[in-house]
């Protein structure tokens, strides 16, 4: 029974892998894919190979059972519960998830796992075992994360309108002024890889070194980026003007928010498998347990599967159905969305990629008006925000009173 109650673990976290490729390749890869930086099929492709990059070789060794602090530790005391209750969660979530795509609305993953364990210590302790303060937290980022995207991303498409795209010579400009807008974010991506992915919290770098180390390398890579560019205009015929440019940055930047993904969210599938994993072989799990390397790797696979698969759905409705976007408006999205999660995480509120892409998205249409916005599916998407955590909790709740009958 022991080895029959793993292989169903092994299952359910394939599957629950397999849906936040499929819901979350839109944070990094909608924008470009809807400003026409690169095609569907490449985003895809690059997608894959970097979250099963950032989820082998970045992804955490070593994962919280109880995601986010949000249900007593003590729930976990009794290995049997333990050991249904994970795998209730991580059906249940992986469910909703698997829904929200059939929708093509993009949910918060994250949200969706801590739902599923809400929902288990509920059953299993009642009301008292759950840290309300923690939860009223992530609720709160319902807001934060979006809110602080969309300012963002207004005021940085709007800066590029004022200082590049409305000028006599918006190609020459551009090219002038590609050192900032490189530098800026090659600073956002390097501060985020050092405070929000597993790898740079072992490096333990202090704020100032982080600080003064991307600030260098931002300025180098900066000027190395202009003379990329313009190596590119001169070598190649039928450059996309001042748009060409922001085309290349944002590239870059949508790649990084892959690799970070694959890195931070196979935690989503991998924990609560972890906890199976090592109730089952050892018979006892702590409040955090060790990931062999095996299940690291297995996560990004069912990743990228995801993508690969179901990805396209989610895509299209964050980088088409919002508002229209060109490389300009992209990049500014990407660079929204990744400075929202760095200075959120630094602050220590809980925030959501999800919602900051859709937020950033939504900020550079509202730049255009708002005629620019289609505002029935941006209350489609936030109806789904609002409903993850309550629907997998449900959800939890169910299979764990039918799963507890059955083992």
């Amino acid at each position: 029974m022991e080895y029959v109650i793993l292989v169903l673990g092994f299952t359910i976290g394939f599957y629950m892998a397999w849906n936040i490729g499929a819901n979350d390749v839109a944070n990094s890869m909608a924008s470009a894919v809807g400003a026409k930086a690169i095609t569907l099929r490449q985003a895809i492709f690059i997608a894959g190979i970097l979250n099963i990059v950032g989820a082998a070789f970045i992804g955490s060794h070593v994962t919280d059972t109880i995601r986010k602090g949000i249900v007593s530790p003590d729930i976990l005391n009794d290995p049997h519960v333990a050991l249904v209750g994970a795998l209730s969660a991580l059906l249940a979530a992986a469910l909703w998830v698997s829904f929200a795509t059939w929708k093509s609305l993009p949910v918060s993953t994250t949200h969706s796992i801590v739902g599923a364990m809400v929902g288990f210590g509920i059953v299993t302790g009642g009301f008292s075992v759950i840290n309300w303060a923690g939860l009223g937290a992530v609720v709160a980022s319902w807001v934060i994360s979006p809110v602080f995207s969309m300012v963002i991303a207004f005021v940085m498409f709007k800066i590029i309108v004022r200082i590049i795209l409305s000028r006599p010579d918006p190609v020459g400009t551009a090219f002038r002024f590609s050192p900032l807008f490189i530098g800026m974010a090659v600073f956002v991506v390097i501060m985020s890889f050092v405070f929000k992915t597993p790898l740079g919290k072992n490096l333990a770098l202090s704020t100032p070194m982080a600080f003064s180390s991307a600030l260098v390398c931002s300025v180098l890579l900066g000027f190395l980026g202009k003379h990329l560019l313009l190596w590119f205009r001169n070598v190649r015929t039928g450059e996309e003007g001042a748009e060409g440019i922001f085309r290349r940055i944002q590239i870059g930047t949508s790649c990084y928010v892959a690799l970070a993904q694959g890195a931070n969210d196979v935690a989503n599938a991998i924990g609560p498998l972890a906890l199976i994993y090592f109730l089952v072989t050892t018979g006892e799990a702590g409040q955090t347990v060790p990931v062999p390397y095996v299940l690291l790797l297995f996560g990004g696979v069912g990743i990228a599967a995801g993508i690969a698969m179901g990805g396209a759905r989610v895509i299209r409705t964050v980088g088409e159905r919002i508002t229209t976007l060109s490389n300009s408006r992209g990049f500014s999205v990407d660079f929204a969305a990744a400075t929202t999660v760095l200075l959120a995480s630094k602050m220590g509120l809980p925030v959501s990629t999800t919602h900051a892409a859709v937020g950033g998205v939504l900020g550079v249409g509202l730049a255009r008006g708002l005629e620019a916005v289609n505002f029935s599916v941006i209350f489609r998407i936030m109806l789904y925000w609002v409903l993850t955590v309550p629907m997998a909790a449900f959800t939890s709740m169910v299979l764990f009173k039918i799963i507890s009958r059955i083992l």
